[in-house]
This record gives structure tokens, sequence and C-alpha cells, in this order.
């Protein structure tokens, strides 16, 4: 071995290192974030979560008894006095929170900024006390002070409660919508209790209080839908049963009499008082018991977290440090090798110089499975790098998080396919490979994934074939440099056409575009070089084309090119029957509708090619759904479901 090799070898278990390091580090970094987003949704709870919860119930209570008060043009009562100093308390717990340094909220800054928002509207309080308790302050806009400082203390139940994507985050956020569904009825409860002591019901009252009835049970329902089942189940008996049977006797009672000049007539402050206080009690009692379980069903989870975090961090250093040190050693001994292979060697004396010798070769039998060797391992890499990284989409957060996911994920798989296309081209088989047949529709997806710009790329829907497996990776890599060339070679604003024919001794994939198209001296030696690739290297300029001859010839295909109908070149990927069989001969996988074009059916409508070209359609764009709902489904962000297609077959 010679001292070049030793410096190569150096060189690539050099960048073996960084990218396991890398691998490691981002693995770490993602298994910490999650242990310290659980920990910091613990602590919140603890923390803020039930001196909020107290709060809350605390400002419904006052509200009611402030309306009740205003309503009845009365002085300040004992029970208002109580309830202002049960609601100062509260908040005397929300003041501690906001000056108290825990470690473990040190990245819960927002959730300390709204809670501090929340401070200063509790403190605005006493002025809208001193204007009730001196007749300056109307009923209406007293209410809604009190309805703008609990909203806010909602607010404060944001995004950072449920950063850990779990059981228990779906369950926080379904408890958190039934305690608004409950503040609903509380301020359904003060309507009416503001109305039964003072003995009046006009039309505004009448009409919000419709709303409120209809808000409150929507809400409800819909908050009900989110719990666990034995909360759904839970529900249904509170709903079933006499706490919430008379509250909606009597709100059916008072809607069916708005429109009488009496809509109070035959009901009492202490039968509302009654039904009311059972259902908002019940409600309540639903909501904590449910965050209580939803807690214990998700501690063994939570266990398994930190283990795993655990694992990830220490076992995985202990592995990188260990497969360093062996690369190393290895380096050593071949250096100690080397350098006692140099002292062993004779020394020519002047009159009798030793005969030169020839250099090597390069791309040598030795060099050559080294080549193969390192570059195998860096396909193990990418395989592993791309299972992590679906796994942490699966995991999805926000928008621009899984967006930069989606782009990290289309940047491995390509860098993938330049990995496996270098081993195809030194003659090797790539490590990865299907067993059984896969769909066709399938494998050009897969190939669309491949390259860039891939939004510009439709895929027709009908696909009746199935692929042999032993054949899948190299016509995902041919497609894929077909469909790349056709991108680069023609417009930005033009799309290129994906689609399969019947062909009587198996079937052809078209790839058609729209560019300037080749010339009859040009298309002539491209298509010499797709039949016949020669054997010592592609010729300058025809990298691609080369690629894709020899990875034609593995397989069986046979390509070649032809001018398109609009002025552009389609490429024909002719596939032997021995390859493909019909599996479908008229209906639609259930893959890929009818109207379904490539990637993402809700952005935009198919019309009819009239120029043919394998009767693809023709992409018209529309505006698409917007929101952190819809935000996976555009154009630009929705490869990774193609990816994975490809790869759930191996």
């Amino acid at each position: 071995m010679t001292p070049k090799d030793v410096r190569l070898i150096r060189t690539r278990l050099a960048v073996l290192a960084a990218v396991l390091i890398a691998l490691w580090s981002y693995a770490a970094y993602v298994s910490s974030q999650d242990a310290v987003d659980l920990l910091r949704v613990r602590a919140l709870a603890d923390t803020l979560g039930q001196p909020i919860d107290r709060l809350i119930l605390s400002l419904q209570t006052e509200r009611r008894i402030t309306a009740e008060t205003i309503a009845g043009a009365g002085q300040p009562t004992p029970a208002l006095v109580g309830a202002r100093e049960g609601t100062d308390r509260a908040a005397a717990e929300i003041r501690e929170f906001t000056t108290g340094r825990d470690l473990r909220l040190l990245s819960a800054g927002t959730v300390r900024d709204r809670a501090g928002e929340l401070v200063r509207r509790l403190d605005g309080l006493g002025t809208t006390r001193s204007q009730v308790d001196d007749g300056r302050l109307d009923q209406g806009a007293t209410i809604a002070g009190y309805d703008e400082v609990i909203d806010v203390a909602f607010r404060v139940y944001g995004p950072e409660w449920g950063a850990y994507e779990s059981g228990l985050a779906a369950d926080t956020r379904a408890v958190i919508a039934l305690a608004r569904a409950r503040e609903v009825l509380a301020r359904e409860d003060t309507l009416v209790s503001a109305a039964l002591t003072g003995a009046r019901f006009g039309v505004d009252e009448r009409r919000r209080l419709a709303a409120l009835v209809n808000i409150q049970r929507y809400a409800r329902t819909e908050a009900v839908a989110g719990l666990p089942p034995d909360g759904q189940g839970a529900h249904q008996r509170l709903a079933a049963g006499p706490e919430f049977t008379a509250l909606l006797a009597l709100e059916d009672r008072l809607l069916l009499q708005a429109g009488t000049t009496n809509a109070l007539a035959g009901l009492t402050v202490q039968a509302w008082r009654g039904a009311a206080d059972a259902a908002l009690g019940a409600l309540q009692t639903l909501v904590t018991t449910t965050a209580r379980d939803s807690v214990e069903r998700a501690t063994p989870g939570a266990a398994v977290l930190i283990a795993r975090t655990g694992a990830v961090v220490g076992l995985g250093l202990i592995v990188v440090l260990v497969l360093l040190l062996s690369w190393a050693g290895t380096v050593r001994r071949l250096t100690d090798e080397l350098t006692r292979t140099d002292a062993d060697r004779p020394v020519p004396v002047p009159d009798a110089p030793a005969p030169a010798r020839e250099p090597a070769a390069p791309g040598g039998d030795a060099e050559r499975e080294l080549f193969l060797l390192l570059t195998r391992r860096n396909q193990v890499l990418l395989r592993d790098q791309l299972s992590l990284l679906d796994g942490m989409q699966r995991r999805e957060r926000s928008t621009e998080e899984t967006g930069e996911l989606f782009q990290l994920d289309h940047l491995t798989t390509r860098i993938r396919r330049n990995v496996e296309k270098l081993i195809t081209l030194a003659g090797a088989t790539p490590a990865r490979r299907w067993r059984r047949p896969v769909p066709l529709l399938d494998v050009a997806r897969g190939a669309v994934a491949e390259v860039p710009d891939y939004h510009r790329v439709l895929i027709a829907p009908h696909w009746p074939w199935s692929l042999a497996g032993p054949a899948v990776t190299d016509v995902i890599h041919l497609l894929a440099e077909l469909i790349e060339n056709a991108l680069a070679f023609s417009g930005a604003d033009t799309t290129v056409r994906v689609s399969g024919e019947r062909r009587p001794q198996g079937c052809a994939v078209l790839v058609v575009d729209d560019g300037p198209g080749l010339d009859a001296a040009a298309l002539a030696e491209a298509n010499h070089l797709l039949g016949n690739p020669p054997p010592d290297g592609p010729p300058a300029g025809l990298a691609g084309w080369h690629a894709a001859a020899v990875l034609a010839r593995r397989c069986g295909a046979h390509v070649s090119l032809r001018p398109s109908r609009r002025g552009g070149t389609a490429a024909v990927v002719l596939l032997p029957s021995r390859l493909v069989t019909v599996t479908d001969t008229g209906r639609t996988p259930a893959s890929a509708p009818p109207d379904t074009p490539y990637p993402s059916a809700r952005t935009g409508t198919d019309l009819p090619d009239p120029n043919g070209d394998g009767a693809l359609p023709t992409r018209v764009r529309h505006p698409g759904p917007t929101g952190p709902d819809h935000g996976r489904t555009s154009l630009d962000t929705v490869e990774l479901p193609v990816a994975r297609t490809a790869r759930r077959h191996q």
C-alpha cells in the first residue's frame, strides 16, 4: 500500500466520521428536545395551569355577581366582596409565576410573556371595580371587561403546552376546548342571572342568549369529540343526567318565550341558579377528571421517552466514540505497516538503479473495491438518515419546520440517487432492492421524488401495471435521469408529463417536455448513445444520456427519443413483458383517483390535453387552502408522501 492509498483512506474515513457525528448530533438534539418539551409541559401544568383554572373560575363567579349587583341597582354585597377576594388570591399565584425562575421553564418565554399580559389585565380590575361601586359603569361594559380578561387567561394556553406531540398533548387540547365551552355556559349564566335580578329581558339580551346557547352546545359537542373514550362516555352520562336535563329545559323555555311580552314568565332566580350551578359544577368536574386521567395514562409513555433520550444521547455517543477509535486504530496500523515496508525496502546503488515502476492505473481492482465499500457505507448511512427524517415528519410540528423537513428529506433522496448511481456505473448492484413487484405508478412517483423542481412534473393517473422487484431501483433512477433532463431543458414555467402506454411487447413510459427540442442530428446521436453506451465512459456533455443507457441495459429496458407533438422531446422507455405485469384492466388504482394530478388535487384542476402525447392532462393552477392544517399539501411541500411510497415496498 502506497502513502497515497493511506491518505485516501484517511480522508474518506474522516468524511465518514463527520457524517456519523452529524447524524448522531441531530438525533440527540431531536430526542433531547422531546424530553425538554415534556418536562416543560409538566412544569407549566404544575406552576401555571392550576392557578389559571382557579383564576378563570373566580373571574366567572365575580362577573356574574357583579352583573347581578348592577341589575339590582344595589351596593356591593358580601358575596361580591368574597368573589373579589377569591380572584385576588388566584391572581397572586399568576404574579408569582411571572417573577419565578424555574429552570424547567427556560424555553417557555412566550408563555411567560402571555402570563405577564394577563397580570397587566388583572391590575386593571381595580379600576373596573371602583367604577362599578360608584355606578359609573353600565352592565354591558362591565361584562365585556370581564370577558376580555378571561379570554386573555385562556390565551396563556398556547402551543407550548403541547409541543411534544403525543396522546397527552391531544388530550390537553380537548380539555382546554371543553373548559372554553364551560366559559360560554358561564356567560349565558351571567346574562340570565342579571336579567332575572333586574326583571328586564330586552331584545338585545334575547338575541345574545340565543347566540350563546347555540355556541355553547356546539362548542361542547366539538370539544367532547376530541376527548378519550372514557371522557366521552362520562360526558354522555352527564348530558343525560339531571344536571343538564334541567338546564336544557330552562334554555328551551327561554328561547320559546323570547318573542313574547314577558320572556321570563314562570322562571325564578332559584330555579335558574340550581340548574346552572349543577351544570357548571358537573362540567368542571369532567374537565378536572379528564385532565387527571390523561396525565396518568401518559406517565408510562413519559418514562419510555426519557429512557429513549438517554439511550440516544448516552449509548449513541458511546457507539460513535467506539467507531471513531476503531477507525483511528485502523489508520494507525496502516501507517505503521507502510513505515515498516519502507524501512525494509532495499536502497539501490548508483550503478545499478532499480527499474522504474509504471504508475498504477486508476480504477484498479483494490481501489475499485474500496470505492464500492465506502459508497455502500454511505448508502447505509443515508438509509438511516431517511428513516430518522420519516419519523420526525410523522411528529410534525409547525408548518415552517415541517416544510424544512420535507426539503431536507428531498435533498437526502437526491443524494441517495447519486450514491446508487455511482454504484451502478461501477458495475455493482445497490443494496436497496425489492423482492416483490411494485406498482408502476409508485415507481414513477419515486423517480419524481429524486429530481429538483419536482412540482413541475405531472403524472398521469392510470397505471395498470406492476414492475418486477429486481428492476425497481434501476427503473426509478432511469426515469429520474430522463425527467431531470426534461426539466433542465424546458422553461421554468412549463411542465414535464409522465404517462404509461400499453404496447404489444409490454408497456412504455413516456416522459414529455415542452422544451425547444432536438434537431435531427442531435436526436440521432442521442438515440445511438442510448442504444449503444460506450464501455470507456460517457462522451463529453452527455453524461446523463450515458447513465440512462447503462441503467436501461442493466434492467433490460430500451430507451429512445422522438419529437413531441408540442415541439419538445418525448423519451420513451419500453419495459418488456418479462418486467411488467398487468394488475388492472380498466379501473384506476385506488392510490390515484382519475382527477388527481401530481402531487395534490387540492391546488388545481386538470383539463384534457388537445395535443395528445399520451393523453396526459394539462395543469391549471388554482389557489389552495391555507392555514396550519393545510400547509403540508401545497405543491411546494408535498414530496415526502411520494418518497415514502417507493420506500414502503422495500
